[in-house]
């Protein structure tokens, strides 16, 4: 009767068999880790990398898009350049605006859904929702129907940068985290001079009566669905099948991913250290307001707000800042795009020297050197001095932005890590949405120093955020920055 009344499972015997389950989960997740943490430099891992970067690649092209087709929307008539009031709906503010609230949405409602359904199958879908919104956006006639579209190409973009964050961080071996994020960034970040180089050429012209600018958002939405096919064949982030009760799996990818680094290293791999892993379970929100997150929540919080204002504060407006100074359309798109080709070199330099310091500090150097260089642009006037302290504002921030997509996935456990970067990342989302009216209003009342001033101040208040609560990560794994 006994072993009877065990096998139907009183309370405490189901407590026991919990625990147990716990223990072996939390071993396999532990071990998992363990082994894609002593993972060499290999083609594999980076090619890997580089599949996941090409979704983040349209992402950017459409994110940085603004700056470049602004100039093509007002020309036909479907915005205007500045509005009378605040918080008008018929300007390129509220371009800017509808692509933040969709990012909004994306993060912070639908960010969970990688936690719970896998890495892989989220971003594949989220890559192909942007396809089809682009393309739909594309033919918009009227301003309601342009922002609605813009918003629903921000939903899926959310989804997607959130999901990639998520996964890079739980696919790469420890030893080359940052420089995987600054290949990853630097891939991403070639989506912009090429969308500039394609407005230059397209934005002033009709090629078969159709508006220059639609064909730059066209040929985004078409590129988007090859790399959509692409991406089908990478693999499942083995830390979230073995965190979802799925060691089977996870033990194949694992396994795999060995085989072919010993096969193209030839050389055998080490011991892996032993690590604690996470328990098997549903993670739930609240858990980033425990305890062991809280100061990380709010760090992250505070540093998102301030982050989009200086990041997009300046990519989206830099046009408009040198017509502002007097420059002709055609110009100011030209030096625009002398200063977008140094975009992809800040994440380039970084892989000589992305692991090498912790990865806080070079956040706060970063957004000091875009505060700085900002103030310079503001009283730039020599085209050489232009293009200079333009290309220093885009090489630290780009350089920010790479350790921070690495920096905020390091913080939070597998269980809830899309959501916990969902949650903070909406927070860049909701400043977002205000930026592109903040900057024009400080634009329109204060002139280009005004509005480069703004920017200072959100660097300023990015690198106190960091400096003061942020952990240090550098070389640690993600298990011992979680437990």
């Amino acid at each position: 009767m006994s072993s009877t009344h065990d096998a139907i499972g009183p309370p405490v015997g189901a407590s026991d068999t919990s625990q147990i389950r716990a223990i072996k989960a939390n071993e396999t997740t532990g071990m998992i880790g363990a082994r894609l943490d002593r993972l060499p430099v290999s083609r594999s891992v980076w090619m890997l990398v580089l599949v996941i970067s090409l979704g983040g690649f349209f992402e950017f092209y459409e994110l940085f898009s603004t700056a470049y087709i602004a100039p093509g929307i007002i020309r036909s008539g479907v915005l205007t350049a500045t509005t009378r009031s605040f918080l008008s709906m018929s300007g390129i503010a509220s371009f800017i605006a509808a692509a933040f609230t969709g990012l909004l949405v994306g993060t912070l409602f639908f960010g969970a859904i990688a936690d719970k359904f896998g890495r892989r199958s989220v971003f594949t879908f989220a890559l192909l929702w942007y396809t089809v919104s682009a393309a739909i956006m594309a033919f918009q006639t009227t301003a309601l129907g342009l922002n609605f579209w813009r918003f629903m190409v921000g939903i899926g973009l959310g989804v997607e940068l959130v999901t990639i964050d998520s996964y890079l961080s739980e696919i790469v071996p420890k030893h080359i985290r940052g420089r995987a994020f600054a290949f990853n960034q630097f891939i991403t970040y070639l989506a912009v001079p090429v969308i500039a180089c394609l407005a230059w050429q397209l934005v002033p012209l009709t090629p078969f009566g159709l508006d220059g600018w639609r064909w730059v958002v066209l040929l985004g939405s078409v590129g988007a669905v090859v790399i959509w096919v692409i991406r089908r064949r990478i693999p499942e982030s083995p830390r979230w099948l073995a965190a979802h009760g799925e060691p089977e799996k996870a033990e194949r990818i694992v396994a795999e991913l060995e085989r072919r680094a010993e096969r193209e290293t030839g050389l055998p791999l080490p011991v892996p250290e032993a690590t604690s892993g996470e328990v098997v379970e549903t993670g739930q929100l609240r858990e980033i307001f425990s305890r062991a997150f809280l100061s990380r929540t709010v760090m992250l919080s505070i540093f998102h707000v301030f982050q989009t204002i200086g990041l997009y504060g300046f990519s989206n407006w830099v046009p408009s800042f040198l017509i502002k100074q007097g420059f002709e359309v055609t110009t100011s798109l030209a030096y625009t795009l002398g200063i977008t080709l140094v975009m992809p070199c800040g994440p380039l330099i970084a892989l000589l020297y992305g692991d090498r310091f912790e990865r806080k500090w070079q956040i706060v150097a970063s957004s000091i050197l875009v505060a700085g260089a900002g103030l310079l642009f503001a009283e730039a006037r020599n085209p050489v001095f232009i293009v200079t302290t333009g290309a220093l504002v885009t090489l630290g921030a780009t350089t920010m932005s790479y350790n921070f997509h690495a920096y905020q996935s390091e913080l939070y456990p597998t269980r809830i890590r899309a959501r916990a970067i969902g949650f903070v990342y909406s927070w860049s989302r909701l400043s977002g949405i205000f930026s592109g009216f903040l900057v024009s209003y400080a634009l329109n009342r204060a002139g280009v120093s005004g509005a480069l001033l703004l920017i200072a101040a959100s660097m300023g208040m990015v690198a106190l955020s960091i400096a003061v609560l942020g952990p240090s990560t550098k070389g640690r794994s993600l298990e011992s920055l979680t437990t």
